[in-house]
């Protein structure tokens, strides 16, 4: 390998932490080259296809075989359906101008993070939460503010604990996921609400990262658009929709953003792929296919509930929705990091340490994704219980 040249060096904006849960998958399939049998519970990966609707649509369109460049906020059908989705799902009208469709959640977040706010402005988090956020903030000269959750507020952000963030400095922006990755947790109707119209009181943008809807468990999930015309939705057809792949998402913004987002849409990405498109169109037909699949994760989700605590991960945080346990792992060792390599190595279940998503508290944690198969987590259960003794 050839030396560096001095001269040439990366930017400051892009020294930012590594995604761990990718480097656990990374290390995963390099045991699997090996031969080694991986239970993979480290990745929020559902392991079932695209919707049978999906891929016929999909099919059809290659047959005609013309895909290209569409307009950078999606094709009309594409936003004319997500329209028609909230009406169904949420009773909320929704202008299909005001949506636009993304490549997958994370252009979403790259095109709000843009649109909404200047170098230097400070966007509040949730700690634990999904890394990828701090890291995008970073890279474009925004400034994440980490707000610790706890069992106080049932591990959700309130606006006491948004006031006292702002001691330190104005907030422009707060970033919520419900349900939330790592811990499943789900704010109630009430609380996302009045956690709204804080924001709104205050002139600060609230993003709600609702990624996970659809997947919720014995409580009522709602969307900001509920209680603001000022909140800006991101979603996508990954999680629910079983679409990691396809690579397709979608926003749903206020008036005043659609032209500015569409502005930077057009040179950062021309448009997201038509393909994906006509495909995650026709996926908002196949419910009952969707409902089926989400009814294996809610049996995944009884079993580790039930029998993670009778192998000592005693803890377990709320698991509202999404596909996610957060266990609190001190029992066996106050480093998750080590404690999950070593579970990789010697048990062969992949999962995801606590410090991916807080970096304070995060070393107790250990995050178990159960998209997998029910005989997989049987298992993942089985070997666990072995290295466990």
């Amino acid at each position: 390998m050839s030396h560096a040249d001095p001269k040439f060096s990366p930017s400051c904006r892009s020294d930012v932490a590594p995604f761990l849960a990718m480097d656990v998958l990374s290390a995963a399939a390099r045991l699997e080259a090996d031969g080694k049998s991986i239970i993979h519970m480290e990745v929020g990966q559902p392991s079932a296809p695209a919707p049978k609707l999906a891929l016929e649509a999909a099919r059809n369109a290659l047959d005609v075989g013309k895909l290209g460049y569409t307009e950078a906020r999606g094709i009309k059908p594409f936003r004319s359906r997500l329209s028609q989705h909230y009406r169904d799902s949420y009773g909320v009208e929704v202008d299909e101008g005001r949506i636009v469709a993304t490549t997958g959640s994370s252009a979403g977040f790259n095109l709000a993070f843009l649109a909404a706010f200047d170098a230097g402005d400070r966007i509040a988090l949730t700690s634990p939460g999904y890394p990828a956020y701090r890291n995008i903030i970073k890279a474009l000269g925004l400034v994440p503010v980490e707000i610790e959750v706890s069992e106080e507020t049932r591990w959700c952000l309130t606006p006491t604990l948004l006031e006292e963030a702002q001691r330190d400095g104005s907030i422009r922006g707060v970033l919520v996921a419900s349900p939330a990755n790592p811990t499943g947790t789900m704010m109630t109707p009430e609380a996302l609400s009045e956690l709204v119209r804080y924001c709104d009181d205050n002139g600060i943008w609230f993003i709600s990262d609702e990624i996970y809807h659809g997947l919720v468990y014995e409580v009522e999930q709602a969307t900001a658009l509920a209680t603001s015309q000022n909140a800006i939705i991101i979603n996508s057809f990954s999680k629910y929709y079983c679409m990691t792949g396809w690579r397709i998402g979608w926003m749903v913004l206020p008036e005043v953003l659609v032209r500015p987002v569409e502005r930077i849409a057009q040179s950062l990405y021309i448009s997201p792929p038509e393909l994906s498109q006509i495909a995650a169109t026709a996926a908002l037909d196949a419910h009952e296919e969707l409902e089926a699949i989400k009814s294996g994760y809610a049996q995944n989700r009884t079993l580790l509930m039930q029998e993670l605590p009778k192998l000592g991960f005693d803890k377990l945080l709320p698991v509202d929705g999404a596909f996610y346990v957060y266990a609190d792992t001190r029992w066996f060792s106050n480093d998750s990091l080590t404690f999950t390599k070593s579970m990789l190595e010697e048990a062969r279940v992949a999962a995801t340490p606590g410090a991916d998503f807080d970096p304070v508290n995060g070393h107790a944690f250990t995050r178990f994704s159960f998209a997998g198969s029910n005989d997989h987590m049987k298992e993942a259960l089985s070997r666990l219980g072995k290295w466990l003794g």
